[in-house]
């Protein structure tokens, strides 16, 4: 999200730009009609595939993608793949809309790159709230939420699916951190429990995050648990 100099040399924010993807014409036109008319959003293309939506992350590069999971041809999860693992489209958000708030596709979907999910009857100021929330670089809309879809799949991770991220490098304290995030603890939370400042936390934060390659929180939940740092039952 970007900002534009007034004439009198404000700074002025440009609106978050927003991807519809979903395969119901009819949820895109309600997905439409709600964002545009809330200040500071503003709908810059609608995908029926997943397909679609990479081709208009790429032409477009809107700020955050609303995405289905269930879409024909290429789904939610691959155009997410696709999109987050591309250079060109590498700083956009994805925010995954799911029916069921344990649906199997939103481990993956995160997994693959994801900020964050909602389920489709969320209420409308949530919607709007979560889609300025992922456009600010945060991730992981729910903490507790969080807590109880990551550990019901961390119980079920892919046969023989090989380590992709290590914990070298990583201090400690870091560490520690890490498995807060991972069990969904806030900042704020995570300085109480550890008796840091915010300012410190954060700055752990920002650490991680640059040593684990990592796009946001959403991801460094995901490292937590693939690692084995935190297990499904919740201990570090």
């Amino acid at each position: 999200m970007g900002m534009a100099t007034a004439s009198g040399g404000a700074a002025v924010h440009e609106p978050v730009r927003v991807l519809v993807a979903d395969d119901q014409a009819l949820l895109r036109g309600s997905f439409r009609v709600l964002v545009d008319s809330s200040p500071g959003l503003r709908v810059v293309g609608e995908a029926a595939t997943g397909g679609e939506a990479v081709d208009l992350a790429r032409s477009e590069h809107p700020d955050v993608v609303l995405m289905d999971v269930r879409m024909p041809g290429m789904d939610g999860i691959e155009a997410t793949r696709v999109i987050c693992g591309a250079a060109e489209t590498a700083d956009v958000r994805v925010l995954i809309l799911t029916t069921f708030d344990l649906d199997e596709y939103v481990y993956a979907a995160l997994r693959a790159g994801a900020s964050g999910f909602l389920l489709k009857d969320t209420p409308p100021a949530d919607l709007l709230s979560a889609i300025r929330v992922i456009a600010s670089g945060e991730g992981l809309l729910a903490p507790t939420v969080t807590r109880r879809l990551i550990a019901e799949f961390a119980r079920r991770p892919e046969p023989a699916r090989p380590l992709t991220r290590v914990l070298d490098g990583v201090t400690e304290r870091e560490r520690e951190v890490l498995g807060l995030i991972a069990r969904g603890l806030s900042n704020a939370e995570i300085a109480e429990h550890l008796h840091l400042s915010m300012a410190t936390v954060k700055t752990h934060m920002g650490r991680l995050l640059s040593k684990l390659h990592a796009r946001d929180r959403a991801q460094l939940v995901i490292i937590g648990y693939e690692t084995g740092l935190v297990t499904p039952s919740g201990g570090c």
